[in-house]
């Protein structure tokens, strides 16, 4: 692997007084697709919150070569990592139009600007006048996503893209985290669907009760068949 775009090293982290993370070690290096898999609970998502600052949290964590283990979510995001929310944040009373742009990163470096938005996912552009509360789950998902690549990150946390969606949604979102992921940017991926998962990902992170409990290719978990059936088949 090439040297990491993104290092974590001894990630701990709580709600309260309760700890969920243990130790998190994990790298990610530029132009990959890392998937970070598990069962509900193992800690997956709070690990993508605790790389943004947005829980308590201690470790290191080491982005572009830079020291952002005490960063503020906000001083995050300006580094360049996107958080795409499990529950997407979409402002519903302002337009689809209006929501893009509210993400947009202004001035020089910018490189995603709307009409790249209108052409991973068209749909984006005919429902520009509506009411972003107005769209589908799908299409609300794609929106978060197009409105997170807006602020032009180097990389993209998103957490569950696909929970809740038709099938065909499904499979539009794979293909626009495919797109996003050819255009450069990096992309660190919660998802359930294991299938999709390992069909887009370089690489594979199993989380269980708080911690790693292995990393490799697709290919090498598809081959681990004890590590499946103990933290991630039902």
């Amino acid at each position: 692997m090439s040297a990491a775009m993104l290092s974590v090293r001894g990630l701990d982290a709580w709600y309260g007084k309760s700890q969920v993370l243990r130790g998190v070690d994990l790298d990610v290096a530029p132009g990959e697709i890392v998937a970070l898999l598990g069962r509900n609970g193992a800690g997956r998502s709070t690990t993508l919150k605790a790389i943004m600052g947005a829980v308590q949290r201690s470790g290191q964590v080491h982005f572009a070569g830079r020291d952002i283990s005490a960063a503020l979510p906000h001083d995050i995001a300006r580094a360049g990592i996107g958080y795409v929310a499990e529950d997407r944040a979409i402002f519903p009373d302002l337009t689809t139009y209006q929501n893009l742009i509210l993400g947009e990163k202004r001035g020089p470096g910018g490189s995603f600007t709307l009409d790249d938005a209108y052409a991973l996912f068209p749909r984006l552009r005919e429902r520009a006048g509506a009411p972003a509360g107005a769209l589908s789950g799908g299409e609300q998902q794609m929106l978060t996503i197009c409105r997170t690549l807006m602020g032009n990150p180097s990389l993209v946390m998103i957490d569950e893209p696909t929970e809740g969606l038709a099938p065909m949604m499904v499979q539009a979102v794979r293909d626009l985290l495919e797109r996003v992921a050819a255009r450069g940017t990096t992309i660190l991926l919660v998802e359930q669907k294991l299938a999709i998962a390992l069909a887009i990902s370089r690489r594979v992170y199993v989380m269980g009760r708080g911690r790693v409990v292995f990393e490799g290719t697709p290919a090498d978990l598809a081959a681990d068949g004890a590590t499946r059936r103990e933290w991630l088949e039902v």
